[in-house]
């Protein structure tokens, strides 16, 4: 009897430290996420897939577009933590709809656009629709998955987005050239209706909790806790690649490599499939050797030795050798997104899990405004100057100081 008893007291005893048993009805929000963040890179990419075209017909210059992707930047990053309070006070239903249906009306507006005020103005409120899209991955993964999961679950809430950047080339290009790019634009609202439908079916039982766990009040980051910017370090620089290659990549082919508007359709996925790819990858990685780590050190190190590979561009013999080099950079970007988060999940309690990737990616969008304004040495300013090789090497380096500066910040907490 008393064996017995024991057998089912460790038993029971594994069965807890297991965690919940995982069914597929617990995987759907997180698909409807992915399936969110593709349409987020997908109205996101449109205008960079197009942007020889757009250049030709409009009359904007390099600098003039890339001062049109920093406000949509400056937006973002402001909407990234904005949207991480709401959906931490709302909740995740009510703050994904409208959300959605903001960005949604902003990629459409792009298509009434003729001039750099117009595309300015569109382009920043899409930045702030689309600010909730990975506050909302995050908040959804923690809410529907237990922690022994949550890594891949946010590796497959952030997923879609590098999917949505692989089909943007391949759907709107052609398009474009059979209908016009406006057309392509008018024709994207209708994925955002699809996806409002979709969201307002899988977001309740059983698929989300009944009651979610909210914070009493609307919350804002606190700048002076050493955990926010350990995780504006560890995130917005590292990552930091892949926003320049997917805003400015086309126009360094077409200007810099001789690309025709036709062949970039073939070209531009690779990079954002490999993004994709690195999330799936670096999460199974984080969950596997560093489920506990809150300081994972070893991994960062390696991430950034691997980054320097993107200051190599310039010397590429080839469009094939420079689609590789992209495609790398961008894989390992997913891979400090999925690490940094990973490691600042130990410091935000659940309740705050939006605000927590909020306060990530508004300074990876803070870093992509930054480095797209700044005068003379900026990404805008060097490639009006076809100075590429300068403005490559200012991206690859960026993950080397935030590394450093994240191990003085954590070096406490270890």
């Amino acid at each position: 009897m008393s064996t017995t008893t024991g057998v089912k007291t460790v038993t029971a005893t594994a069965a807890a430290a297991a965690g919940p048993s995982v069914t597929w009805q617990m995987w759907v929000p997180c698909l409807a996420m992915a399936a969110c963040s593709w349409l987020s890179f997908f109205h996101r990419t449109i205008l960079a897939a197009l942007a020889p075209t757009i250049l030709n017909e409009t009359g904007l210059t390099a600098q003039q577009f890339a001062s049109i992707n920093a406000y949509f930047f400056v937006a973002y990053t402001l909407g990234n933590p904005l949207w991480g309070s709401i959906l931490d006070y709302v909740g995740l239903r009510i703050g994904m709809l409208l959300g959605v249906a903001i960005w949604t009306f902003a990629s459409v507006s792009h298509g009434w656009m003729t001039a750099f005020v117009g595309f300015a103005m569109a382009r920043a409120l899409l930045g702030i629709g689309e600010g909730v899209t990975f506050p909302g991955g995050v908040r959804t993964a923690v809410e529907s998955l237990p922690a022994t999961r949550r890594a891949r679950a946010m590796a497959l809430s952030f997923s879609g987005g590098t999917l949505g950047g692989v089909a943007a080339p391949l759907i709107i290009v052609p398009l474009a050239l059979q209908y016009g790019w406006r057309t392509a634009f008018v024709i994207s609202g209708a994925f955002g209706v699809a996806w409002l439908i979709f969201w307002a079916a899988v977001s309740r039982p059983p698929f989300l909790p009944k009651t979610e766990q909210k914070t009493m009040k609307l919350s804002l980051p606190n700048f002076r806790e050493r955990r926010v910017w350990a995780l504006i370090f560890s995130y917005g620089l590292p990552a930091i690649s892949a926003g320049p290659i997917v805003t400015l990549l086309s126009v360094y082919l077409s200007a810099g490599l001789g690309v025709s508007q036709r062949d970039l359709a073939y070209l531009l996925w690779m990079p954002a499939l490999a993004w994709g790819v690195g999330y799936f990858f670096w999460g199974w990685i984080a969950d596997r050797y560093a489920q506990d780590n809150k300081r994972p050190v070893a991994l960062f190190i390696i991430l950034t030795a691997f980054a320097l590979v993107l200051g190599a561009t310039s010397w590429a013999g080839s469009i094939a050798i420079t689609m590789a080099i992209m495609s790398w950079s961008t894989f390992i970007a997913g891979g400090f997104q999925m690490v940094a988060l990973k490691a600042a999940s130990y410091s935000f309690p659940r309740e705050q899990a939006a605000m927590m990737t909020g306060i990530a990616s508004g300074s990876f969008a803070l870093v992509n405004y930054i480095l797209l304004q700044t005068p003379v040495m900026g990404l805008g300013p060097l490639f009006n100057q076809h100075r590429y090789a300068e403005a490559w090497w200012i991206v690859a380096l960026c993950p080397v100081l935030g590394t450093v500066v994240w191990l003085l910040l954590t070096k406490k907490e270890k």
